[in-house]
């Protein structure tokens, strides 16, 4: 019997993966969804017995689902699959109900193990899962997995090292002249001053600059949480930023170049500025970059007033090279 399968997810590139990991003699009938919203639709419509859900959507993220299939007792097995390793959404989504949870990038292994641990795979021959509808991905939708899954990493060194949960987004992911920068941070939105350093980081073909946004309100709950007295001192300050931007900076970087198989170096970090405006701290740092690949991500932490931006700026002359590397998980 054909089995129906939902994939959930916002990325196109997420949405390829996760279909070409499934067993290839898995005789199903796979379904497609871009948010939370979209995937309850497919469930309702008995199209998603089983469903594999991303957990950081748009209009509907994954917990939403989770909620609505356990509070609705709408007829799904659901397998979460994130870039959020954290413990605690772990232990979040099991309590919403989920049968199992798959750290992304998935493997066709990890796939096939819990298939079979809760008896769910049945293999009958001649039926091959790849012949499914073509999914279309852009490299700005790439980018963006790939950011998620770097993101997830950082969040969950984070977590561990303070003993909290980090909320996560979207990532934010645009090709952009460096005057059009300002305006498409999130960060400008929300926060009047902001304190922040930057960091080089080299690769085979691929350099830029991470950059880390500490919003002047989050200092005294990130002091706390670090152990650190006098949070207004100003070597306070700084110790706070350049110890949250070693663990955030450096777990994404290593997430990135595992999935693009590649190494990077860093620079030392170098403050920028400190309790001025976005704009300003832009505007005074321009010269360093002209068009740029910019990744940002606000990581904010639960139940305390801690929101910091990170932001990576690829170099022009990285384009082609990163283009060249996201093909091989385009193909």
């Amino acid at each position: 019997m054909t089995i129906p399968i939902l994939i959930c997810d916002d990325s196109a590139l997420a949405r390829k993966q996760m279909a070409r990991t499934l067993p290839k003699d898995w005789d199903v009938e796979i379904s497609y969804a871009a948010n939370g919203a979209e995937g309850l639709e497919v469930i309702r419509a008995g199209k998603g017995e089983i469903v594999f859900l991303d957990l950081n959507m748009p209009v509907m993220d994954g917990y939403e689902v989770l909620q609505a299939v356990q509070q609705q007792d709408l007829p799904a097995l659901i397998i979460v699959v994130s870039g959020d390793i954290q413990i605690k959404a772990h232990e979040r989504v099991k309590a919403l109900g989920a049968l199992d949870f798959i750290q992304k990038p998935v493997s066709a292994d990890a796939i096939s193990n819990i298939l079979q641990e809760y008896g769910i795979l049945t293999l009958t021959q001649g039926q091959q899962a790849d012949d499914t509808p073509m999914v279309k991905v852009d490299m700005r939708d790439a980018c963006q997995e790939i950011a998620n899954v770097a993101m997830g990493r950082a969040a969950d060194l984070l977590a561990k090292l303070l003993d909290v949960f980090v909320l996560l987004p979207i990532p934010n992911v645009n090709v952009l002249e460096v005057s059009e920068l300002t305006m498409a941070l999130k960060a400008t939105e929300r926060s009047s001053t902001v304190s922040g350093l930057c960091q080089g980081f080299i690769g085979a073909g691929i350099a830029g600059e991470a950059l880390l946004l500490f919003h002047d309100s989050s200092f005294e709950d990130m002091a706390k949480l670090m152990g650190l007295e006098n949070p207004d001192d100003i070597n306070t300050e700084i110790e706070v930023m350049m110890d949250t931007g070693n663990v955030l900076i450096g777990a994404f970087l290593n997430g990135i170049s595992e999935q693009l198989d590649m190494k990077f170096s860093q620079a030392h970090p170098v403050v920028l500025g400190r309790h001025c405006s976005v704009n300003e701290l832009i505007h005074d740092n321009s010269e360093k970059w002209q068009r740029t690949l910019a990744m940002e991500i606000n990581y904010r932490i639960e139940d305390y007033n801690i929101q910091c931006d990170l932001l990576l700026l690829f170099t022009e002359d990285s384009i082609p090279t990163l283009n060249y590397k996201l093909g091989y998980l385009l193909d």
